[in-house]
């Protein structure tokens, strides 16, 4: 690769620090790594790069940051699994400021290129209100009905997008992400997505040797999950090319909530009792992603399978459960339930 200067935002969460990983590997050597988080919270941290604690939330900040920069991809934003997102409203909204500020700094600092990581969220509740969900197309965003607070936010910031590009002549590129998992992922604390909470989950309920499960909602919602491979190929296969309008990001392998656990059971290799929580945030009933526009447009689409995703998130959040401070608190957790 050239030496033209990237600047990656959210670096320290799940898919920056993924995205930055690759980059390096692909011979990248002018990065720029933002987030809000002190370092050592950081999921991933790379000494070589040009790593830099802002909050993008401020204007000046987004100068600072994107000084210089060619190209940049946005991936900041306050967020977490159903549970955070229905709870946290006006934090998930808040996030507008970050990508506001930034396409204004982008286009002061002139940037050849400006991704933006949307999300599945936008699209109409009344299209998934059915578990035999009709697979989400680009269009059916419009007329708009996304999920309240996230889902809304991430509709104005496509919107925004759309109009730097049309007014100022900013190169906009915008991908509506679906459900992204897979190691170096949050995995408790309340802000992990479904996946990685049903690993912790089968994986306590393995060591206290207490073989039940709680599932929020009925289980009988269905989902796509793209590994977070695919998601980085992906986002950098949609940022150098000519698409400019939002395009789905996802894997169309469709499963209900209870055949992710059964998935998760086979690799740990045990049976649970289930336990459905009805009260719990559960989203909403069906989601899955139509890939016929990116087949038709990049002549790919994520094809990683559930079954190998999983299987290397299961180990990898394993290993976080079993070691060192992790283990003490994951004893400590099991010992409180007994």
């Amino acid at each position: 690769m050239d030496n033209k200067r990237i600047v990656v935002t959210g670096a320290g969460g799940f898919i920056g620090g993924h995205l930055v990983a690759d980059l390096l590997r692909r011979g990248c050597g002018n990065i720029c790594a933002v987030d809000c988080k002190p370092f050592d919270e950081w999921y991933q941290f790379f000494e070589q790069v040009d790593n830099r604690k802002l909050d993008l939330s401020g204007k000046e900040a987004c100068f600072e940051a994107l000084q210089g920069a060619d190209e940049v991809y946005n991936l900041a934003a306050d967020m977490g699994g159903m549970g955070f997102i229905e709870n946290n409203k006006v934090l998930c909204m808040l996030t507008v400021l970050i990508n506001t500020h930034l396409l204004m700094a982008a286009r002061h600092h002139e940037v050849k290129r400006y991704f933006y990581s949307s999300s599945a969220c936008v699209y109409a509740a009344d299209k998934q209100t059915s578990e035999n969900v009709i697979p989400l197309k680009e269009s059916d965003a419009y007329p708009a009905m996304p999920e309240d607070g996230y889902g809304w936010e991430k509709l104005f910031s496509e919107r925004m997008c759309r109009h730097f590009r049309e007014d100022f002549g900013l190169e906009t590129r915008v991908a509506r992400y679906h459900n992204v998992y897979g190691p170096h992922g949050t995995w408790d604390g309340g802000r992990e997505k479904a996946p990685a909470a049903i690993c912790r989950k089968v994986i306590q309920a393995k060591l206290s040797e207490n073989h039940e499960i709680e599932i929020w909602g009925s289980g009988n919602q269905t989902r796509s999950f793209m590994y977070i491979d695919d998601c980085i190929k992906g986002t950098q296969c949609i940022m150098e090319s000519n698409i400019t309008e939002p395009i789905n990001l996802g894997s169309n392998q469709l499963v209900t909530i209870n055949q992710l656990v059964d998935i998760v059971e086979k690799i740990a290799g045990i049976k649970l009792r289930r336990r459905y929580n009805l009260a719990a945030p559960k989203g909403v009933n069906g989601r899955n992603s139509d890939n016929t526009l990116i087949q038709k447009l990049l002549g790919w689409q994520p094809s990683i399978r559930l079954e190998d995703g999983m299987e290397k998130t299961y180990r990898w959040i394993y290993d976080q459960m079993t070691a060192g401070p992790a283990r003490r608190a994951v004893s400590g957790a099991l010992a409180r339930n007994v």
